[in-house]
C-alpha cells in the first residue's frame, strides 16, 4: 500500500447532529467560498478522501468541501433526505437501500453530463438494475469489490493444478486436493454473512434473464404455478453451494471469518468461497500470500462467465442542490483518471473509469479482463427486500441440506412482503 503523509481524521469528521443543521449553508462566514457538504458512508476511506479533498481545494481556493463521516450512514442519509436537508455531493454502498432513494427521485440525473462517457458501462448496468428514478441515472459507480473464490497460487503451482473453467473441473480439482492432504476451502458460518459470497457468486447466473423482475412481478402469487420462484429456480443453485462447503475444513460450522481467513493465510487451505475484501484480514496475517480472484464456474461454456461485483462506492448529489456547478467540479474531479486510480489502490478495489490503471495487486490484475469485457453481474441479494431473513435462511440452509424448506421459505416471506410493499416494477 502506497505511504502517506499523517494528517488528523478527527478533521475530516463532522458528527451527525452538526450535519443535520449545515444544510442552509452555502459559504464559509466572512470567506467568500462555497461550502460543498461531502456525505461519505466509508470509515476506512476517510483519510484517503481528506487527501483528495486537499489537493482539490488547491486547485479550487474558492470551493470548501466539509467531508461528514458517520458509521449509521444508511439511517442518517434518510434523515437528511426527510428533513430536506441533502448533502450537495454523496458516497453511498450500491446496494438495495441505494436503489430505493434513487427511484424516490432525490438524486441528480447525470444522464448528459461528460463524466458518465468516462465510466465503465458494465459498472452503471449494476447500478441501473438496483433501481432508478424513471430510467434517468441518479449515481456514478466510483470503485467496484469483486467475489468470486480466492486462491493460493503458490499450492496451485506446487500442485500442478489449473484454475477450473467448469464446474465439473471445479469439482474435480477439489477431489484431486483431497487426495492430496490439502483442504479445498477455508469457510465459516458462526456469523451468517458468510454464507452469502458463495450464494450470491453461484446464484447470480440462475437470476439473469430478468429473474427478479419477474418475482416483482408476480408480487404476492409467487409460488407453485408462478413464472418465477425460488422454488422453482433456485434448487441447483443451493445444491452446488451445500456442495462446496462439503469440502470445507474440519468445524467449519462453528469457525469465525476471523478463523478462516487465518487458515488460509497459514496455507492449510487451497482456496476460499469469499469476496476481495477478504484479502486485507488475510495479509494482516501473511502479507507475502499470493492470491488471486477466478469466478464461480457455473455455465457450461467457460466463455459465459462472469464475475460477481458489487459498487463499493458510488459517487451521487442532490437533485436541487443550490451548489450545481460547484458540486460537479467537485465529481468531475474525484473521476480523473489519476485521482481513482490511488483511491482504488488504497482501497484494494476496482476503479470505474476506463482509462484508469490497475493497482499491480495480483488478485486485482486476476479479474481485470472481467471488466474489460464488462462480464460482471451484481449482487442478488440486494435484489431481494431487507424484511426478508434471507441470510439466516442460506445459513441454515448450509447446516440443514434442506433445499426445499430454505426455497419454500424464501417464497412465503416473499409473498408476506409483497403483500405489504412491492409493486410491480414499471419499464423504463
Amino acid at each position: 500500500m502506497r505511504s502517506r503523509p499523517i494528517r488528523t481524521a478527527v478533521a475530516g469528521i463532522v458528527i451527525a447532529g452538526f450535519a443535520l443543521g449545515m444544510g442552509g449553508c452555502s459559504a464559509d462566514a466572512g470567506s467568500g467560498k462555497t461550502r460543498l457538504d461531502f456525505f461519505q458512508f466509508k470509515g476506512e476511506a476517510l483519510e484517503d478522501f481528506n487527501e483528495i479533498i486537499a489537493a482539490f481545494e488547491a486547485d479550487n481556493p474558492d470551493i470548501d468541501v466539509v467531508q461528514n463521516q458517520v458509521a449509521d450512514s444508511e439511517t442518517l442519509i434518510r434523515t437528511l433526505l426527510v428533513k430536506d436537508r441533502t448533502p450537495d455531493v454523496i458516497t453511498l454502498n450500491a446496494n438495495g437501500n441505494f436503489g430505493k432513494l434513487a427511484e424516490a427521485g432525490v438524486f441528480y440525473d447525470f444522464t448528459d453530463e461528460p463524466v458518465l462517457g468516462t465510466i465503465n458501462p458494465g459498472v452503471q448496468d449494476i447500478l441501473a438494475d438496483l433501481g432508478t428514478h424513471n430510467g434517468e441515472v441518479n449515481s456514478l459507480g466510483y470503485v467496484n469489490n469483486a467475489n468470486g473464490i480466492i486462491y493460493n497460487r503458490a499450492i496451485f503451482e506446487e500442485e500442478g493444478l489449473e484454475v477450473p473453467e467448469t464446474w465439473d473441473e471445479l469439482i474435480a480439482l477439489c477431489d484431486t486436493l483431497v487426495d492430496r492432504g490439502i483442504t479445498p476451502f477455508a469457510t465459516s458460518l458462526a456469523e451468517n454473512w458468510t454464507a452469502m459470497p458463495s450464494w450470491n457468486g453461484i446464484g447470480a447466473y440462475y437470476a439473469q434473464d430478468g429473474f427478479f423482475d419477474e418475482m416483482r412481478a408476480e408480487g404476492d402469487t409467487v409460488g407453485e404455478g408462478s413464472g418465477a420462484s425460488f422454488e422453482a429456480d433456485f434448487p441447483e443453485a443451493m445444491q452446488r453451494q451445500a456442495q462446496l462447503f462439503e469440502y470445507s475444513q474440519d468445524g467449519y460450522r462453528g469457525a469465525s471469518y476471523d478463523d478462516s481467513t487465518s487458515l488460509f493465510a497459514n496455507g492449510e487451505a487451497a482456496m476460499m468461497l469469499q469476496g476481495i475484501w477478504a484479502l486485507s484480514p488475510v495479509k494482516a496475517v501473511n502479507p507475502d500470500i499470493d492470491a488471486a480472484i477466478f469466478p464461480y464456474p457455473v455455465p457450461e461454456d467457460p466463455t459465459d462467465r462472469m464475475l460477481v461485483s458489487g459498487v463499493d462506492v458510488t459517487v451521487t448529489m442532490a437533485r436541487e442542490t443550490p451548489h450545481k456547478e460547484e458540486a460537479l467540479r467537485f465529481i468531475e474531479y474525484l473521476f480523473r483518471p489519476d485521482v481513482i486510480e490511488e483511491f482504488a489502490a488504497s482501497q484494494t478495489m476496482v476503479p470505474s473509469v476506463t482509462e484508469a490503471e490497475l493497482s499491480d495487486d495480483p488478485a486485482l490484475q486476476s479479474i481485470a479482463p472481467y471488466f474489460d469485457d464488462a462480464k460482471i453481474t451484481g449482487f442478488i441479494d440486494h435484489q431481494v427486500p431487507t424484511a426478508i431473513p434471507l441470510t439466516g435462511v442460506v445459513q441454515q440452509f448450509l447446516y440443514d441440506g434442506d433445499t426445499d424448506g430454505a426455497l419454500g421459505t424464501l417464497d412465503n416471506e416473499w409473498r408476506k412482503v409483497a403483500a405489504r410493499t412491492i409493486t410491480p416494477k414499471q419499464e423504463d
